[in-house]
Formats: structure tokens, C-alpha cells, sequence
């Protein structure tokens, strides 16, 4: 008996301290469904910031093991992700570490990007295992609501009822987006909750909207969460700098519309056009608003400036689609059928082989500017921040006009008689060709590498309006 009971207790200590859970393609999907919360640390063992990152995120695991040992509520898991590429393709990861949040199953929208020590990544799961929505004791709560927000407000007879199970879990699901509060007291909310339970949307006091009732089965988890996640999320979100990496993450394509600043006739217009067109294309497509000064980089590789305001433009990623005329927004399909031109690939096709007599414009427009005074060189980094941080330095000293970013490149090579295999981000940098041997040395003086690769590619031809923008940016050697 006194050997049965020490094994027992070693296979128990075992257990709490054995580091994350290796997930594998035989037993993610019974781990993301008999747990709340899965956490996942997507790595690759030929990567130098994955193996950085494993000791500590497994001495996370551990506290995390430690502080919530209840099953089922939380699991911090890792996945090899050259052995389990399925899995990582499944779930577009395409530079490591990454780490990935799951709620009930489901993949949360933002990727994890805080601090990667111990300290930070337990307090993160610590706020995610406390319940985010508000428990309303007595009607003087209600009172008491930001109301400046949006609430799911529900009133239930008590908390171990299937509706208020429901409610909680939805409320879980969507707990970045919306703000949910509910009641159990039945006898303190009489009045709110005259016979059965009742869930309600109460929106801002500024949108003066009056209060909007759920009419379906609340134990209809789907039922129920598709109405709150309509209610929640705005049909047309404002793009920024600070949130667009992460409606990135979504892996939409954006149908973005530029516009001035105080022009809210124009976003109105849209939203109320993407409500009558695009209410079944929402799975397909993220619709936007962006305040075109502030994105003038865009505006500028499609050939046009802020006097061309309003914009309508579909970003695949790969490229920028222009809506040919925003005055058209309103007539009846037209909206419509230029998201489906996407989905169905006519307007990448277009693209690529415009009609003839745009051909010809274009012909006659790279002929005029056929010239090797500008370049775009290349190099590369190993993380984003360092990526970020160059190409912005380069930028600001006036070395180039623009730095594009190209992540997911895995670079095979050679140094001090090793073979190394290692994911990297390209920099392509657009200047002026006598603007080089500069840029070379502020490279080498910059960068992390030893031995930085920049090689040079001339731009022969090119959109002249595009390149007389760098020419706006770097100037000419003489004028300075």
C-alpha cells in the first residue's frame, strides 16, 4: 500500500512539473475541446529565438500547472512544427516562436505579442482566467455601466441554469469584442426578468438606440452567439497603425475605404452600402475605414494623393484593387459584385492582363521613364522588431523613400563552416542609385550581422509617378 501510495504521488509530481503539453496532430483536437483556454507555442527546433524561448515556456507551464490544477480549464502546450506541419499549416503560422491563444476551441484573433518571460506570460493567462463579464447584484448596477460602451445584458433565474452556462461561455468567446453583464437574482430583478430569462443588447448612450432583444433559445449556443457577435462587432471598423497587425491576423483581405478626416458623410455612406451588399460576404471580407493622410503610402503605390479622397480599395495582400468610381458605391450590386470579382480571381486577373487599351497606356507610361537612377536594394534580418527598426532609421535619414517588409523567408547558408537553416525578413529598400555606397555603410554600421547582405538591383522602368515620389523623398545628390 505505501509503494502504491509514493508512486501515485510521484506520477502526480511528475505531471504538474513535466513543462508543456507536446501537442501533436493525434491529440490537438481533444485538447482544444475538453479545455477552456489552450495556450500554444508554435517552434521549430532549428530556430535560435525557439530555443531561447523553451526553457522559459517551460518553467511558465510549470507555475501555470501549479496556480490552476483544476481539469479542463487550462492547458499551455507546444507544437513542433517541423514535425507537425499540418498543424502549423492549419493555423497559418509562418515564423516561430509564435504563440497562439484558444478559448473553448476556438482561436482567439490576436496573437500573443507581450514580454516572453515567465512573469508576463503567467500574468496574461491569470487575466484571461478571470471572468470578464460584469455580475449585476442588485438593478442599481445597471445604473452604474460605462456608457460609453456596448453591453449583452441577460437576466437568469440562477447560475447553475443551462442558459447562464451559455451566457458565459458566449460572453468567454466574445470577451475582445463586447462587454457582456448579467444578473442571477431573480427576486432583486423582478422587474427586468418578470417570468423567463431574458437577454437584451443595450447600446451607447451617444448612438440613442433603444434596447434590442434577443428572441431566440439562449441554450442555442450558436443561435446565440452568432446575434451577440452581429450586435458586437461593427459591420465597418476604423483601420490604424495601432490595430492594424492585428485585423491582419484575421486573414481577410480588407475592403478599405480612404477618406478625409471629418468626412463622416462618406463613412456613413459606406457602412450603410456594406449593410445592404456585403451582409452575407462578412466570413469573406473585412470592411474598413481608414483616414487617408494618415495612410498616404498606400494611396501613393496606387498613383493617387489625398485630393482623390474618398477611395474604395480591396487589399488582398498581394495587391491593391481600386474601385473605378466611388460615386457607383450605391447602385445596386456594384459593391457587391467587386468583392466577388476578388473571390473569383477577376480582378487578380485583370490585373495581370489589363484590356488592350490599357496595355497600351501603360506601355507608353513605362517607356517614358525607362532609367536606371533608382534602385532597390536588398537585406535581410532575423526578427520583426529589428526589421522595424532599421527600415524606420533608413527612412528617416533620408536614404531611401520607402522599406518594404517581407516576412516568411527561410534563408539556407553557410558561416564559420556550419550549415544553418534560419527564418529571416527581407528589407526591400527603394532609393536613388547614387544614394548607395551610402546606404551600404549605414547598413554595415547598423545592422545585428556580422557580414549584412545588401545587394543592389537597378530599377530600370516603373510607374513614373512612383518614382518621381522618390525623388520627393530622397533628393537628388546636387540639391543637397
Amino acid at each position: 500500500m505505501y509503494l502504491f501510495k509514493l508512486n501515485l504521488f510521484l506520477s502526480f509530481i511528475c505531471y504538474v512539473w513535466s513543462g508543456a503539453i507536446q501537442i501533436t496532430s493525434s491529440n490537438i483536437d481533444s485538447i482544444l475541446s475538453s479545455n477552456e483556454l489552450v495556450f500554444i507555442n508554435f517552434y521549430a527546433n532549428w530556430c535560435r529565438f525557439s530555443q531561447m524561448l523553451n526553457p522559459i515556456y517551460d518553467q511558465f507551464a510549470d507555475k501555470v500547472a501549479k496556480q490552476y490544477p483544476q481539469q479542463g480549464l487550462v492547458v499551455i502546450g507546444k507544437v513542433d512544427c517541423d514535425s507537425q506541419s499540418s498543424i502549423s499549416t492549419k493555423y497559418h503560422v509562418n515564423k516561430y516562436p509564435t504563440l497562439k491563444f484558444y478559448r473553448h476551441g476556438i482561436m482567439t484573433k490576436r496573437e500573443y505579442r507581450g514580454a516572453r518571460q515567465v512573469d508576463p506570460l503567467f500574468e496574461f493567462i491569470r487575466q484571461q482566467v478571470e471572468s470578464s463579464m460584469i455580475k449585476l447584484s442588485t438593478p442599481n448596477d445597471l445604473l452604474t455601466l460605462d456608457k460609453k460602451k456596448h453591453y449583452v445584458i441577460g437576466h437568469f433565474d440562477s447560475e447553475t441554469s443551462e442558459n447562464y452556462q451559455i451566457f458565459s461561455k458566449v460572453a468567454s468567446l466574445l470577451r475582445e469584442d463586447c462587454h457582456f453583464a448579467g444578473s442571477t437574482n431573480k427576486d432583486e430583478f423582478k422587474n427586468e426578468r418578470p417570468t423567463n430569462d431574458i437577454v437584451y443588447y443595450h447600446s451607447s448612450q451617444s448612438s440613442n438606440e433603444s434596447d434590442q432583444y434577443y428572441t431566440g433559445l439562449i441554450n442555442n449556443q450558436a443561435s446565440f452567439y452568432a446575434w451577440s457577435h452581429e450586435k458586437c462587432i461593427p459591420l465597418v471598423r476604423e483601420i490604424t497603425f495601432e490595430n492594424a497587425e492585428e485585423l491582419t491576423d484575421e486573414g481577410l483581405p480588407f475592403l478599405i475605404l480612404f477618406h478625409h478626416v471629418d468626412d463622416h458623410q462618406s463613412v456613413a455612406l459606406f457602412q450603410r452600402e456594406v449593410a445592404k451588399q456585403l451582409m452575407h460576404e462578412r466570413s469573406g471580407i473585412n470592411c474598413l475605414h481608414a483616414d487617408g493622410a494618415k495612410f498616404s503610402h498606400p494611396l501613393q503605390h496606387l498613383g493617387k494623393k489625398s485630393s482623390d479622397l474618398p477611395l474604395l480599395v480591396i487589399d488582398s495582400f498581394k495587391h491593391m484593387f481600386l474601385f473605378p468610381d466611388i460615386n457607383l458605391i450605391s447602385v445596386d450590386g456594384k459593391l457587391l459584385q467587386f468583392v466577388k470579382d476578388l473571390h473569383s480571381e477577376k480582378l487578380h486577373k485583370d490585373f495581370h492582363q489589363p484590356p488592350k487599351a490599357v496595355q497600351i497606356i501603360i506601355k507608353r507610361s513605362v517607356s517614358s521613364i525607362s532609367s536606371s537612377e533608382y534602385s532597390a536594394c536588398i537585406t535581410t534580418v532575423s526578427n520583426d522588431e529589428t526589421a522595424r527598426k532599421l527600415a524606420r532609421s533608413i527612412v528617416e535619414s533620408r536614404l531611401a523613400a520607402c522599406v518594404n517588409i517581407i516576412p516568411g523567408v527561410r534563408s539556407i547558408y553557410e558561416w564559420q563552416s556550419t550549415i544553418h537553416e534560419d527564418n529571416e525578413l527581407i528589407l526591400m529598400i527603394k532609393t536613388r542609385q547614387e544614394f548607395v555606397p551610402q546606404l551600404i555603410e549605414f547598413v554595415k554600421k547598423n545592422h545585428p550581422y556580422d557580414v549584412p547582405e545588401l545587394i543592389e538591383l537597378p530599377i530600370n522602368s516603373g510607374n513614373q509617378d512612383y518614382l518621381k515620389w522618390i525623388d520627393g523623398i530622397v533628393k537628388k545628390q546636387s540639391s543637397t
